[in-house]
């Protein structure tokens, strides 16, 4: 009986260590460009104030990463999973400075005091990022 037990314990620990999440092995900078271009086109579409700046917090999480400047951890950071950020996963110097205008332009517009300047920063963020090979 307490062997069974055992075993019933040991497969319980076993499928929890399967299904816990796993640690990101590799970092997907182009991932996290386009997942931060995404919610740059989400904040210069949204319809409020608000919602700009919620999705432009989340194109920068996701350009700067947990160590970066203007990342926020009380908004969410859709690449999370993904890496530390595409400005940190990034190696290459030209795609680093572009990386680092976009996020300049999305602190802007997270600054900005009106709907439509902070629809006008996010919508070049997003420009920015889709032109980064």
């Amino acid at each position: 009986m307490r062997s069974k037990r055992l075993e019933l314990l040991a497969g319980v620990a076993l499928g929890a260590a399967l299904l816990a999440p796993l640690p990101v092995l590799a970092a997907d900078a182009a991932g996290e460009i386009v997942t931060a271009a995404t919610h740059a086109d989400l904040a210069a579409k949204a319809t409020d104030l608000a919602g700009t700046r919620m999705h432009l917090h989340h194109a920068l999480n996701c350009l700067v990463g947990p160590g970066g400047s203007g990342f926020d951890p009380k908004n969410l950071n859709p690449c999370a999973h993904a890496g530390n950020g595409a400005i940190p996963d990034t190696a290459d110097a030209t795609k680093k400075a572009a990386l680092g205008g976009a996020a300049d332009r999305a602190r802007a517009g997270l600054a900005a005091p009106d709907l439509a300047t902070a629809q006008k920063d996010a919508a070049q963020t997003a420009a920015a990022l889709k032109a980064i090979p």
